[in-house]
Formats: structure tokens, C-alpha cells, sequence
């Protein structure tokens, strides 16, 4: 059963940047003013989140074409709003943020988490992550692979994150931190994260044609997905999304997973049902009679996008053929870049 002190736990990463819906301010308000153990976490929180209102990188140097990551600091709204479609990017920055504090004390930042990297790799790695957005969004001048003609996207993705992994390995965890955290207060400074018009429009990235608004979706996955990664390397627990943050990433993914099925695979309904809801999608051409029923946790179905869960293993519920429904399994997991 879920306490009061659990459910609120849950939204105070949004509450810190103020990105609770108007429904959960209701709920959170009153329970700070009459609970010390969480009004004493909910400060530590703000306080963490009010360190992106400090002042910007010592040099900045000149500012990039475009608005530039240091002009997008100086001048961002205090304590604004983002728009739904940004609000679990935010949410997500600030539980990583939140991590990271805890870690401060523990010197665990070269404790090994996933892949070949450690702690301070996995920061960078997202510091890394973020950049084709903050180029888009002209927040900071385009890397040498940005534009690269030709070159395949994941190709270019790579060797990108080795040379910010090269880069931030002679760094301090702290100035890597930094970077990070000033280039995701950039992001969600900016006007395509509080205004859904300007979220509407499609760009590329990462091999993706996607509305922004999107692509703040994938940025809060990758978020969360880390931010688990390093919680699960420290034994430390992180909690999934909020539920409705949830459910933004789960309707993402299963869009990203038909695409990637197409229309020749036999079709399969594809149902995610958990807490907040439950949703059915038809994968396929949709004019073939369903050759498999798949039901998949929301949290397991995000982990297994993000390559996080062998298909094999994965809880789920299977009715009909077992070839086709593996096969939907076997999709998803592959899409992971992680």
C-alpha cells in the first residue's frame, strides 16, 4: 500500500522545479506544511535545484551563434513553468540532481555502472546526450559531427560521446556535474519547453524526424534510464517516473516501437496496463487478424526500450503465438543506444 509520505515522495523532484500539475500541488502543499521528514526532503531538494540559478560557467567565453548556452543562463525565467511535454525532462534532471547530492558524501564516482563507464562517464555521457538538442535549439555551437554529410547517425552519436568522455575524464566529477546541469537548466529555459507550439515543430535528431516536444521526451527517458543505472550500480533505488510522466514515455515508446515493426510484421496487440491506466496498441498492418497478445508492465516495457531487460526474461503476459510476440520483444530491446 502506498503512503502518503511515498506518494508525495514521488513528486517532490517536480515540485522542485516547479513542474507539479495543478492537481498534485493540491496534494503536495498541505502534506509539506504538516510533515517534517518530508518538508525536510523537499527543502533539500529546492535548495539542490536553486544551484541552477547560480551564476553561469566561470568562462563562458564568447557566446555561439544562436542564443548561446551562457546568454540562455543569464536570462532564463526564474522558477518558470515548462509545458507538459518538457515537465518529465525537468522531474528527471532533478532526481539525477538529487542522486548525485547523495553521492557528494560517498566518493562514488568511479564506482562502475554500465557499459565500459563509471559514475562521473555516465554524467558525461548524458552531458553528451543533450548536446544535439541544445545545438538544435541554438543553445551552444554545433560539435565537428554535427552536419557531418553522409556519416550514419549512430557512427557520428559515438565518436561524439568519446571525445566528451575523453574530455570530462580530466575533469573533477563536480565540473562535469556543472556542465551538465547548466546545459539541462539551458533546455528547459528555453521557449520550445514552455511554449507547445514551438514544441510542435519537427526536427532530426538522432535518427528520428520528431515534433521537440518529443525529443524533450527522449531526453527525460535517457535521463531516468541513467539516473537508474547509477542508482542500481550504489544500490540506492530510484523511483520510476511519476505516473502520468510515465505514461508520456510509454505512448513514446510504443510509437517509436511500431515504426520500428512496420507494416509486413504479423500483427500483435501490444497492451502496457499498470498504474495510472491501460492503453492497446495494434502492432502491424492492422488489416491482418491479431496473430498475438502481448502485456507488458509500464515500467518494463520503458526498461525494455531502453535496454535494460533481456525480452527473454521480461514479466509479461502472452496469448497466441509465441514466435510473433518474441519477435515484438526482440524489436524493442534492439532499439536501445543507451
Amino acid at each position: 500500500m502506498t503512503t502518503d509520505h511515498e506518494a508525495v515522495r514521488e513528486l517532490l523532484g517536480a515540485w522542485a522545479v516547479g513542474a507539479l500539475m495543478p492537481g498534485d500541488e493540491r496534494t503536495v502543499a498541505p502534506h509539506l506544511a504538516d510533515c517534517d521528514r518530508c518538508a525536510a526532503e523537499a527543502g533539500r531538494l529546492r535548495a539542490t535545484v536553486q544551484g541552477l540559478d547560480g551564476p553561469p560557467l566561470a568562462d563562458p567565453g564568447p557566446a555561439p551563434a544562436g542564443r548561446g548556452l551562457a546568454l540562455a543562463l543569464r536570462t532564463r525565467p526564474a522558477a518558470s513553468r515548462t509545458a507538459v511535454h518538457a515537465a518529465p525532462y525537468a522531474a528527471a534532471v532533478a532526481g539525477l540532481q538529487a542522486l548525485l547530492g547523495e553521492l557528494a558524501e560517498r566518493e562514488a564516482w568511479g564506482t562502475p555502472v554500465v557499459h565500459d563507464w563509471d559514475v562521473h562517464d555516465t554524467v558525461a555521457h548524458l552531458l553528451a546526450a543533450d548536446e544535439p538538442l541544445a545545438v538544435r535549439l541554438g543553445l551552444r555551437a554545433p560539435s565537428a559531427w554535427d552536419g557531418v554529410d553522409g556519416t550514419p547517425w549512430r557512427v557520428a552519436w559515438a565518436a561524439r560521446t568519446e571525445e566528451v568522455l575523453a574530455r570530462e575524464r580530466v575533469r573533477t566529477p563536480a565540473e562535469t556535474i556543472e556542465s551538465w546541469r547548466n546545459q539541462a537548466t539551458a533546455l528547459l529555459s528555453s521557449p520550445e519547453a514552455h511554449d507547445p507550439e514551438l514544441a510542435g515543430r519537427a526536427t532530426m535528431l538522432m535518427g528520428a524526424r520528431l515534433p521537440l516536444a518529443d525529443h524533450f521526451l527522449v531526453r527525460a527517458f535517457e535521463a531516468w534510464v541513467h539516473t537508474d543505472d547509477i542508482g542500481r550500480a550504489l544500490d540506492m533505488p530510484v523511483p520510476p517516473p511519476r505516473t502520468a510522466h510515465l505514461w508520456q514515455l510509454v505512448r513514446l515508446a510504443v510509437r517509436t516501437l511500431e515504426l520500428a515493426m512496420g507494416s509486413k510484421a504479423p500483427d500483435v496487440a501490444l497492451t502496457v496496463a499498470g498504474e495510472g491506466g491501460e492503453v492497446s496498441w495494434i502492432l502491424g498492418s492492422g488489416a491482418e487478424p491479431v496473430s498475438a497478445e502481448l502485456v507488458l508492465d509500464p515500467v518494463d516495457f520503458c526498461l525494455l526500450m531502453g535496454g535494460r531487460v533481456d525480452p527473454a526474461v521480461v514479466p509479461r503476459g502472452i496469448s497466441g503465438s509465441e514466435t510473433a510476440a518474441g519477435r515484438v520483444l526482440t524489436r524493442a530491446a534492439s532499439l536501445a543506444w543507451l
